[in-house]
């Protein structure tokens, strides 16, 4: 069966979770690593690369525009880098597919290019919002339009931009990155000032690509003209494919489960925080040179994760750890809703403009199994019920984490749970199925039954 073939999950109640998880490459940082050593002077190797459909759409997009790349073959890439001032004008509209981070990226590393470029991608991504992105790189005198603020994004060539002191009105690491991509090619030094700390992703890379950036008042800032260097990228299992089985094995491993090689990013992993205060038995075993890190591993820390079964209880979430949190907020729901007591989230209002309204999604889902809930403008409240979920069938949205959220539920349910709409799971977790049954979820993927 074809990736393209399979449009649902049925899982079967899945009590026992067990051994070690295979968990893919980060996504942020693959697609981070193709753009920045297609930037860059030299030949860059990536290891560990994401062969995903949204990373893979980055790739593809680079090459029209001049890159040349080898690979991918087995996570391995070389990107040939073209330099900052060398990219090419692709013939026709650069397709994202799925991918909002390539989308948005893109808009901040083509807003200085001295050629035109379109960007577009599938039906969810010409949806999603793309003006909070285009107005900062606007004020840096991008010329950039969209379409009632969607998809498709036009940009016309620049062959100079203006550095801009910008105050991000949201925690945001996608519009930070794109500014901080722009700032690449524009006169003086940009400088960013953030209400909250979001994903650095972009910063770690920079600088392991030999650019300096600044920190003055706790602000970030880089001067324009910078030569990035290649260099070699090691990268790190994805924290967020690993948050579906951190809380599958806190639901459900009695005698433990490892996961191994996962990228903890300080700015990524406030799921755990979540999940120890609600109880959980989490341990982190850091990874250094005798446990086999890879020597520029200094980019982005990395460790193995061991979790236990243990009971959890509600918690009242604290706005602030909500950025640190929000991709796996989607699973921390479904650990919120097998707690004791009740669990308060505020402060989630970026989750209704992601691949769907998670928000809305993970609610509507949940009350389908039988949990007792509130959905909020921001957030959502939830009693939770140690005794779990009933049976049931959930439309995804066509959402990969909504799709794999609702798969580790079947830890706890009382009867089988069917996933609709699932093919956007290869957007970021191709090989999901076969890693869920080797930590002992009684998943299937099946076609759609004719009706």
């Amino acid at each position: 069966m074809t990736p393209s073939a399979v449009s649902r999950y049925v899982v079967q109640p899945s009590s026992y979770i067990h051994g070690a998880a295979s968990i893919p490459g980060d996504k942020s940082i693959s697609h981070r690593a193709l753009m920045l050593g297609s930037l860059a002077e030299g030949d860059t190797e990536i290891h560990g690369f994401l062969e995903s459909e949204d990373c893979l759409a980055t790739l593809i997009a680079l090459r029209r525009l001049g890159v040349r790349i080898d690979g991918p073959d087995d996570g391995h890439v070389v990107v040939h880098g073209a330099g900052a001032g060398r990219l090419q004008a692709a013939a026709g509209a650069l397709d994202m597919g799925n991918a909002g981070t390539a989308m948005r990226l893109f808009m901040g590393l083509l807003a200085g290019q001295p050629f035109d470029s379109m960007l577009v991608g599938d039906a969810s991504l010409m949806r999603r919002p793309m003006e909070r992105v285009a107005v900062p790189l606007r004020l840096m005198g991008a010329d950039i339009t969209t379409q009632d603020g969607r998809p498709p994004v036009e940009i016309r060539g620049r062959t100079t931009l203006a550095a801009i002191d910008y105050e991000l009105p949201v925690p945001s690491a996608q519009v930070k990155s794109a500014i901080l991509l722009a700032a690449l090619r524009a006169d003086g030094r940009t400088r960013i000032v953030e209400p909250a700390p979001s994903r650095d992703h972009t910063e770690r890379m920079l600088a392991a690509f030999g650019v300096e950036l600044l920190h003055p008042g706790g602000s970030i800032a880089l001067q324009g003209g910078q030569v990035l260097h290649a260099t070699r990228v090691h990268v790190p299992g994805d924290f967020s494919s690993a948050a579906f089985f951190i809380v599958a094995g806190c639901l459900a491993a009695r005698q433990g489960l490892l996961i191994r090689g996962v990228g903890l990013n300080p700015t990524r992993t406030g799921l755990l925080d979540l999940l120890r205060e609600m109880g959980a038995d989490i341990r982190v075993h850091p990874w250094d040179k005798k446990r086999g890190a890879p020597a520029n591993s200094a980019i982005e820390p990395v460790a193995d994760i061991e979790v236990h079964a243990s009971p959890l209880r509600g918690i009242k979430v604290d706005e602030a750890a909500v950025p640190l949190a929000i991709d796996e907020l989607p699973v921390f729901f479904i650990a919120a809703a097998c707690a004791e007591g009740e669990t308060l989230v505020h402060g989630a209002l970026e989750l209704r403009v992601k691949e769907s309204d998670r928000l809305a999604a993970m609610a509507a889902g949940l009350a389908r199994l039988g949990v007792e809930l509130e959905l909020l403008a921001d957030g959502v409240w939830i009693r939770g019920a140690p005794g779990g979920f009933g049976a049931g069938t959930i439309d995804s949205h066509g959402d990969h984490r909504i799709a794999m959220a609702f798969a580790t539920a079947a830890v706890r349910a009382r009867g089988p749970i069917e996933i609709r709409d699932v093919a956007s799971v290869a957007t970021s977790f191709p090989n999901f199925v076969a890693s869920a049954r080797e930590v002992g979820l009684q998943i299937e993927r099946c076609p759609t039954p004719v009706s």
